[in-house]
């Protein structure tokens, strides 16, 4: 499971999202929304307004910092 991160630049959501995930041990990508015109209409197209939006699969995405989703994250894959 690889899970993508869509985030901006100077989001404090973004930031404890990204060390929640590493302290997790879930392996993510990021992608700027900023500098990525097809990666933010994505997102919205899912409906998200707000940075981070997270991504595991076209079922399962949430926007926000959102720890109960990280931990459920974290017990499916160990």
């Amino acid at each position: 499971m690889k899970v993508t991160v869509y985030s901006k630049p100077g989001c404090q959501q973004c930031k404890f999202t990204c060390l929640s995930l590493d302290h997790a041990g879930i392996p993510y990508d990021v992608v700027d929304l900023t500098t990525n015109t097809a990666a933010r209409e994505y997102v919205q197209d899912l409906g998200y307004s707000q940075a981070p939006v997270l991504v595991v699969n076209e079922h399962d995405h949430w926007s926000g910092f959102n720890p109960t989703e990280i931990e459920r994250l974290k017990l499916a894959i160990h």
